[in-house]
């Protein structure tokens, strides 16, 4: 009996080739998949729901401290879809879809820095973190740096540094306090009443520039001429708020910039709530001496609630 030849013959070999040759691609389109589905989702969680941020500066001491890396949780005041287009320096229409909680007196969060007292935005964008302090439709005064809103005292934050300013004596971080003309200083300001959504501001040539900049950011003109405000050219006597807004102070109230020196955050420039610090260490030390940079490691503050 004639034995069968125990080798491919070159046909078969072609057709075993091809088959690896797809194999290979099938894989290779598989791991493309998954790369994708990874980057997008990664992409999406940074976006609408879950962020990294770094404190850069003493403003929220002892609190927050300079080099702490925290977690910020931008699912807690809504869904909101971003106010900038990635890698490209143009602002968006931004819209919220309100569930889970509204903030609370004393959260600390995350907000898009909305601009100077002067400003109609920021030059760039910065995002800022401080602690809520008034609430929209709040009273909030400051006297001898104790904080009151609606007459009620508000407790210093249990890590902030606090100065004692009960000798009566006003320092001021900066001549120009918001509003502008007022008289107020860091530890005494106020009253002053945090703008709420259908709010019914009244307008006088008198008080003006303590709501130009709200109704400009709003999207309106406003003009004054011969004692008479124009709001889009029409004059107005009032002006209907289309937004809540938030007033904000640093833990480090002697050095922070904070809502008495630029205003209100508005509803839309809310980024989200922080909520731990998942990383700490000294961030002027450089990483090219890394043994003296691992040092610095702050262990006792990795995994820390933000309060």
């Amino acid at each position: 009996m004639q034995e069968q030849s125990a080798y491919n013959t070159p046909q078969d070999h072609s057709v075993h080739v091809q088959k690896k040759e797809k194999g290979l691609a099938s894989t290779l389109v598989e791991y493309g998949k998954t790369i994708l589905i990874t980057v997008l989702a990664a992409l999406l969680l940074k976006v609408f729901v879950l962020d990294a941020y770094r404190i850069p500066s003493t403003s929220m001491e002892n609190t927050l401290q300079i080099g702490d890396f925290l977690l910020v949780n931008k699912l807690a005041y809504g869904l909101r879809t971003p106010r900038h287009l990635p890698l490209v320096a143009r602002t968006i229409p931004s819209f919220t879809l309100p569930f889970f909680q509204n903030i609370h007196r004393g959260d600390v969060i995350v907000f898009e820095f909305p601009g100077g007292m002067n400003e109609m935005r920021s030059p760039e964008n910065v995002n800022y973190i401080k602690r809520c302090i008034g609430l929209p439709g709040d009273t909030l005064e400051i006297h001898s740096g104790l904080v009151y809103v609606n007459k009620i005292l508000i407790p210093f934050p249990p890590h902030g540094i606090q100065t004692d300013h009960l000798n009566g004596i006003s320092w001021r971080q900066n001549p120009e306090m918001f509003p502008q003309g007022s008289t107020f200083s860091n530890v005494n300001y106020g009253p002053i009443i945090v703008p709420k959504q259908d709010d019914i501001l009244k307008l006088e040539p008198a008080t003006i520039a303590q709501w130009r900049m709200l109704i400009e950011r709003e999207g309106h003109t406003v003009q004054t001429v011969d004692n008479m405000i124009l709001i889009d050219g029409a004059a107005a006597l009032t002006y209907h708020v289309r937004q809540n807004y938030y007033f904000v102070l640093g833990d480090n109230r002697d050095n922070s910039m904070d809502s008495r020196y630029w205003g209100f955050v508005p509803d839309d420039h809310l980024i989200g709530e922080a909520l731990f610090v998942y990383w700490s260490w000294d961030t002027e030390v450089s990483v090219s001496n890394i043994s003296e940079k691992l040092s610095t490691i702050r262990w006792k503050r990795i995994g820390t609630l933000i309060q």
